[in-house]
């Protein structure tokens, strides 16, 4: 792995956990403050929310600035979020960090990926380095909560607060080695981001990407519900949800050799179809261990796509608005992530959770044939 890949990862790591410790520890400052849990959940769905809007104006603004500038700003958003949860410990300040601390998080993974494009040379590198990179978010889901977690038991929440605006300091120091690489932007500009929705390639890869986060979604959120209608308990129901998370960080590990005997386009229809099958027999588990075992092999498929799409999107989209269309990608995730529970639940409540996991395995196994489309794709800055 080159070092300037490792310290980007170190940095994307410490950006990262000051939101995923916040996001922990807001929600129970938020109880503890007796406003219960329609509160909680506005407060988390507000981590997504700027990065639903502000995601592509953050791709046009790292293709025009390129790493440092976009990670300058992330590193200011996350420290003044955290720090105004210090200094006023309250549901509205709460709510305004949530929303600082996620558009930072969005513009740190548009400026990153956008860095570690350029710095690949060829298709095999790609798909190494943004295996090696998509580990950050993996990390950063334990060293956040955990950290902030210790924090709180052992000094409260609001210094916890302050130690989560620490952590992106040591993100801010360790890309200062970093040689900034030229913008390819100079050109671009006036086109309006759903411009590069006209072409073909790109566009069946954003479907594909916004199926397969589908999937994510409907198990996050379904297996709780099918878990109560088993009667399992809520260990049993977590254990099921962490096997799944476990899966897609490991998998991850492997990825830099995988990548190298297949194609992108390869992985990504073997996960589609994979994700097919599992949903499709999901709802016929009824022991915690017969789910824990799905939940696995689904996470193992999962798992291996978002560094696959975004090898690929490199590859298609043009190279002086690669971080547009990086922000296009993330807008797609966050706005699904903020709407299928909505969705789901009322899917649920016409269809039952096994009409809901069906109806998602069909959809996803129609739409695996869209991989073999992109097979012929060819960059478009050759």
């Amino acid at each position: 792995m080159p070092q300037e890949l490792l310290r980007l990862i170190v940095a994307q790591v410490f950006l990262h956990s000051a939101m995923t410790g916040l996001r922990m520890s807001g929600p129970l400052l938020t109880l503890e403050l007796g406003l219960g849990e329609v509160a909680v959940g506005v407060l988390v769905a507000l981590f997504a929310l700027t990065q639903v809007f502000l995601s592509v104006p953050a791709g046009r603004l790292a293709d025009r600035m390129g790493l440092h500038r976009p990670l300058q700003v992330s590193v200011v958003l996350s420290i003044l979020g955290c720090l105004g949860a210090f200094a006023f410990p309250r549901f509205e300040v709460l709510c305004m960090s949530a929303l600082m601390t996620g558009a930072s998080t969005g513009l740190t993974i548009i400026a990153l990926q956008r860095h570690v494009g350029q710095m690949a040379t060829t298709p095999e590198a790609l798909r190494s380095y943004f295996s090696w990179l998509s580990l950050g978010p993996a990390f950063s889901n334990f060293l956040g909560p955990m950290f902030a977690g210790v924090l709180i038991d052992s000094l409260g929440h609001r210094w916890a607060f302050l130690g989560l605006a620490m952590l992106p300091l040591v993100s801010a120091w360790v890309i200062r080695p970093i040689a900034p690489r030229p913008s390819e932007a100079s050109a671009q500009t006036s086109k309006r981001s759903w411009d590069l929705l006209k072409d073909l390639p790109l566009r069946r890869l954003l479907v594909i990407n916004w199926f397969l986060a589908s999937c994510w979604d409907v198990h996050t959120f379904m297996v709780p519900v099918l878990g109560h209608e088993r009667g399992l308990s809520a260990s049993a129901i977590g254990a099921i949800l962490g096997g799944f998370a476990l899966s897609a960080a490991g998998i991850r590990l492997l990825l830099p050799w995988v990548g190298r005997s297949f194609r992108e386009w390869q992985l990504i229809a073997t996960s589609m179809i994979c994700a097919s099958i599992l949903l499709f027999i999901y709802p016929f588990m009824h022991q915690a261990w017969s789910m824990g075992v799905l939940s696995g092999f689904l996470g193992i498929f999962l798992g291996m796509v978002q560094p696959m799409v975004v090898s690929m999107l490199h590859q298609i989209a043009p190279v002086q608005r690669r971080g547009e269309a990086l922000g296009l990608r993330l807008m797609a995730i966050n706005a699904s992530s903020s709407v299928m529970p909505m969705l789901l639940g009322l899917l649920g409540g016409a269809l039952g959770a096994m009409g809901v996991f069906w109806s998602v395995a069909a959809l996803v196994g129609a739409g695996a044939r869209q991989c073999w489309h992109l097979k012929s794709a060819r960059p478009t800055d050759e």
